[in-house]
Order: structure tokens, then sequence, then C-alpha cells
């Protein structure tokens, strides 16, 4: 294999495991220089493998679908919605995120006497229940993925004011939680301004990976509540380690 379709290889392999990476790290990882990074990001943009943005690149390979998000890591999403219910007092007011771990959290705390503001229509479908009171913020509903974007949602938010906000990620790293779309980061962002606590919900296959919109630094956070130890992680933020088996 040539030289340079080997580094463009490996290049690709270090995209597809950090997520998003900058053209610096890209160069330091592969020990070349800024300009030689910049014309492989060039070759392989134009042949449609990945997307340049922001000094760095991601992979255009699209988000996973809703249904193959729902059948990842269940039993960890679950373990870790028990814990996040055991915060949530009766007569709170909670925003729960959009994501797959969060609706995991929502069909426990589903008849409870708490207001819930959900960010997405599968989470209020769940809540909708016994004394439980939902609103949704409205928005525009992203097509297969079902969680609320655009402006009418951050007006919404703009008027709440909440206990909890249970945050999702697509990824987190100790730069931060970043996510797949700028809109759904957006709507995050504004659900954290407007909360009293940020609690992210995330298990350790999101650890250590960026997806290309940033949503927040984890000093930004209140508490992480995840299946894994990482001891860097507890120098930035207070971590709550769930045990269980996965």
């Amino acid at each position: 294999m040539p030289l340079v379709t080997y580094r463009r290889q490996v290049l690709l392999n270090l995209l597809r495991q950090h997520g998003v990476l900058t053209t610096q790290e890209l160069a330091r990882y592969l020990k070349v220089s800024e300009a030689t990074v910049r014309r492989d990001l060039a070759v392989l943009a134009r042949q449609g493998v990945l997307v340049r943005e922001y000094g760095g690149a991601f992979l255009s390979e699209a988000e996973p679908p809703y249904a193959v998000k729902l059948a990842r890591n269940k039993k960890a999403k679950e373990a870790i919605a028990a814990k996040a219910s055991e915060l949530v007092s009766n007569g709170a007011t909670v925003i729960l995120d959009s994501g797959t771990t969060t609706l995991a959290l929502a069909r426990l705390l589903a008849g409870r006497p708490i207001r819930v503001i959900a960010l997405d229509v599968p989470i209020a479908q769940a809540l909708a229940k016994g004394d439980t009171e939902v609103w949704i913020p409205g928005g525009r509903v992203r097509n297969g993925f079902y969680s609320l974007v655009g402006s009418w949602a951050e007006d919404l938010l703009g008027q709440v004011r909440a206990d909890i906000f249970f945050l999702g990620a697509d990824a987190f790293c100790l730069e931060g939680v970043t996510n797949y779309t700028f809109e759904e980061a957006v709507v995050k962002r504004k659900a954290m301004s407007v909360s009293q606590r940020t609690i992210l919900l995330a298990d350790k296959s999101k650890w250590g990976k960026k997806a290309p919109a940033f949503v927040a630094p984890l000093d930004s956070l209140d508490l992480i509540i995840t299946n894994f130890e990482d001891p860097t992680i507890k120098t930035v933020v207070e971590v709550e380690v769930i045990n269980e088996a996965v």
C-alpha cells in the first residue's frame, strides 16, 4: 500500500475513533505537517468520506438510526436511569433531554406527581400518565429522531425555571459534551441555562469521543451518572458510577 494511502486510512481511523479532530491534532497523531494534513483532508472531502469544518474534520457518516440507538447498551441505560430517578423529588420541575437514556428515565418517572418538559416526542408519550404533568416546547421535530429543535423550542424553554435538566449526549470527553447536530446543541444549552442543576446521563460507549457540535464543557455540569470509572473525569466534575454488569 502506498504511504499516502496508508496515512489517509490511518487519518480516517482516527476520526472514526475520536469523532472530530482539528488539523493540529491530526498532524500530531500522524507525525506530519499541518500542510500535509490539509492536503489529505481536501482529497478525502472531495471523495465525500469526511466533512471539513472549523479548522478540522469529522466523518460524513450519518447519525445512527433511532432504532439502533434504542437497542445499544440497554441494561446500562436502564441502570443509569434508575439512579437518576432517585434524584427527582415529588413536586419537582424537570427537563428531560432527547435521547434513549432519558427515555429510560421517562418510563421510570411516568405517573409521579412532577412537572416535566420533554424535549422529544417519545419521551412526552412515555411520561403522559397518572399525576405527571407533561409539557413540550414545540418547534420542529427531527424526522426519524423525534427531538424538538428550533426557535420555538428555545423561546418556550426561556420561560421555564427547572430544578434539574437531565442532559443526554452523543459523545463526551475531557473537553466537554458534544452532539451530532448543531440545532440540538443550541436547545441543550438553553435548557442548561434555565435549570438549577444539569446532570449528564451517558454510558461508557460515549466517553472519549467527539461529535461535531459542541454543547458545553464538563465543568459546567453538576453531575455525571455513568457506568464506568475514569479518574480524569473526577478532576473536573462530580461523577456517580453505577454498579452493574454490562
